[in-house]
């Protein structure tokens, strides 16, 4: 997916938010995601992060693909939630939160010139999930919707139910395209062993990463890891 569309798979979640308030207040963060209340520069774009280096969804554009996951997982929850268990959850608060919960992660990120994906920059304190909370502070968000993006990271005393469902979407998506992810990587090692070494693993993942996503590769696995590395194979030119 190109990166104009991954950015607008954003503001399509966002119009599912039925308070126009709130809705209008996470357009135009998403219009204007920077760090404003301290004087800090990112070094790559919020379209091009990965969710993390290493742990899930870490190839390019991955930071918006666990973004729009954990926002349609944290919505079906709450749909289910309330229709199983009878109780009112705000929908709205659990999309806005979702939206916006990992959004600074990109702040986190620089290349990685050896690997060829991703690493923490060692210039910056303050981890996302604290700016975040800064900055919906500094933009005057409700009171809500930071104790909701709280609980998500799980930092919070009373738990909401929008801050619940919006912390097991989030470990959801994260665990789910995280074993996947695992399995693309051993098929790498894989291939690591049968060159001897000539083919270094990290670097082979991240290069066949910058053109297919976690999920591009899923078929792939179906039948075992060997289809796959044949595919890999295949696809990086490797005899």
């Amino acid at each position: 997916m190109s990166t104009p569309d991954r950015l607008k798979l954003l503001f399509d979640e966002a119009e599912k938010i039925e308070d126009p308030e709130l809705q209008d207040f996470v357009v135009s963060f998403l219009e204007d995601p920077r760090i404003t209340f301290t004087d800090v520069k990112p070094l790559i774009k919020l379209e091009e992060s990965p969710a993390a280096p290493k742990a899930h969804h870490s190839y390019p554009g991955g930071l918006i693909d666990h973004t729009v996951g954990v926002t349609r997982i944290g919505a079906s929850l709450a749909d289910t939630f309330s229709s199983t268990y009878g109780f009112t959850v705000n929908r709205d608060y659990v999309i806005a939160g979702a939206l916006l919960h990992d959004i600074f992660k990109y702040y986190q990120y620089d290349y990685d010139e050896i690997t060829g994906g991703f690493k923490p920059r060692d210039d910056w304190y303050l981890s996302h999930e604290f700016s975040i909370i800064a900055e919906l502070s500094y933009r005057k968000a409700s009171d809500y919707l930071i104790r909701v993006i709280s609980e998500a990271h799980g930092i919070g005393v009373t738990p909401t139910p929008e801050g619940q469902i919006l912390h097991l979407a989030d470990s959801t998506d994260s665990k789910f395209a995280g074993k996947l992810q695992d399995e693309i990587f051993k098929a790498c090692l894989d291939i690591e062993r049968e060159t001897d070494g000539e083919v270094l693993a990290i670097k082979l993942f991240h290069a066949l990463m910058r053109n297919y996503t976690v999920f591009d590769l899923v078929p792939y696995l179906r039948s075992g890891r060997k289809e796959l590395r044949d595919f890999i194979k295949q696809e990086m030119g490797i005899e």
